[in-house]
């Protein structure tokens, strides 16, 4: 009887607009990933097949279908909401196990753990030696850190000039208190091994000798140790001493701290008939420093900023892929888990292989197209009328077989 093919359209036509309704419901879902209704016709079959004459028992739904295709990307200012470029989901991990989004918007708990709004935590590869990542494993990214240790000053760069016109001091020995016995001087700041800031001042004094000046270091006003002779070419570079380092001893900067121990790189300080100035002095040392921020960039390394100018990576996102996105299962809050039909975990580093790159501060919009929705929406209607219309044609066609009369 039609009945039953038509109630078969019907419930085909219901499953389309309930695929539709929700796919329009989630068009503002951060990273949500669109349905397709996909449907199929029904026979009944014999031993020897389907008859050359048989009708068909209706419609089916065979499968929904989702839609992995890539969101428009929006930007945001926050640098925890990342967005993927090309394939690839955010690996997180709850009391559940693993799961699996491409909704980037991630925020950092009460504990500092960086998660998504269900809470699920964000997995990274964990740093190893060499400025590496342990791609072996995957752990909690976690943001609450402990302060940026100290870093002992041991080496200061210049880069300057001395004039080759300069003659020796009028007054010997060298003085710090006396401009009269030495020719030039630069300070900057250094740290011992506590963190805490000294100055470091350095005097140059032209020998008597041609080419040749003598380097007085002192610390907080303390002598480092005698002067360190340097010399120069007849082209204006350093000639010795030869790998450009001037040491001085170690010296007690501070009770509670390490003696500090300071080289002067003087690989490109020259002396040319110009007048003395200071292009540029940085030295290796660092105050204690606490977190300013976080970076994360396109490969999806995570590095922590320090007020101290310090930069410490803390991981990197382990972005994973499957064979077969559309095999995964759904476990609603726009987030995925494995199964036999996507095909094992793939995991690896945003920008290899098949692997998208990741943008921060920016979020992945639902990849649904509400015009095509709303096309779709309308298309569906007309199905589930005209099999209702079946339905009444068919049930005036009964009444009239129950109205013959002999």
């Amino acid at each position: 009887m039609p009945f039953n093919l038509a109630l078969s359209g019907l419930n085909a036509a219901s499953s389309d607009l309930e695929v539709t309704a929700n796919n329009i419901a989630n068009v503002n879902s951060v990273g949500f990933k669109g349905s397709r209704a996909e449907f199929a016709d029904v026979f009944s079959l014999t031993g020897s097949g389907v008859s050359a004459i048989a009708i068909g028992n209706g419609v089916r739904l065979a499968s929904v279908s989702q839609q992995f295709g890539q969101g428009n990307i929006e930007f945001t200012n926050n640098n925890l909401d990342l967005a993927i470029s090309g394939q690839g989901f955010f690996t997180t991990r709850d009391d559940s196990g693993l799961s699996y989004t491409r909704a980037g918007n991630f925020s950092v708990d009460r504990d500092g753990f960086v998660v998504n709004p269900s809470g699920k935590k964000l997995q990274v590869f964990p740093p190893s030696t060499g400025g590496n990542f342990d791609v072996s494993r995957i752990q909690d990214l976690r943001l609450s850190l402990p302060q940026s240790p100290p870093i002992a000053s041991t080496q200061a760069a210049l880069t300057l000039n001395v004039p080759s016109t300069a003659t020796v001091p009028p007054t010997t020995p060298f003085d710090p208190n006396d401009p009269t016995s030495f020719n030039n001087a630069t300070s900057f700041t250094v740290f011992d091994s506590l963190g805490a800031a000294h100055t470091a001042s350095v005097f140059y004094v032209k020998d008597a000798l041609a080419n040749a000046w003598n380097v007085e270091l002192q610390i907080d006003g303390v002598s480092a140790g005698p002067a360190q002779p340097i010399t120069f070419d007849t082209s204006g570079g350093l000639a010795t001493p030869v790998n450009g380092l001037v040491a001085f001893p170690a010296m007690v900067v501070s009770p509670n701290a390490a003696p500090l121990t300071l080289a002067l790189d003087m690989n490109n300080v020259t002396q040319t008939s110009d007048t003395f100035s200071v292009a540029a002095i940085s030295q290796d040392g660092a105050p204690t420093g606490r977190l300013t921020g976080v970076d994360i960039g396109a490969d999806g390394v995570v590095s922590a900023r320090f007020s101290n100018g310090q930069s410490n990576a803390l991981g990197q996102l382990a972005i994973t892929n499957f064979a077969n996105p559309e095999g995964l299962q759904q476990l609603g809050d726009t987030s995925w888990a494995e199964t036999f039909a996507s095909g094992a975990a793939l995991r690896g580093q945003a920008g290899s292989g098949s692997v998208g790159l990741v943008q921060s501060g920016a979020l992945e919009a639902s990849n649904v197209d509400l015009t095509a929705q709303l096309v779709n929406m309308i298309k569906a209607q007309r199905n589930f009328q005209a099999n209702a219309q079946m339905i009444s044609t068919a049930d005036r066609i009964t009444q009239t077989v129950i109205n013959i009369r002999n």
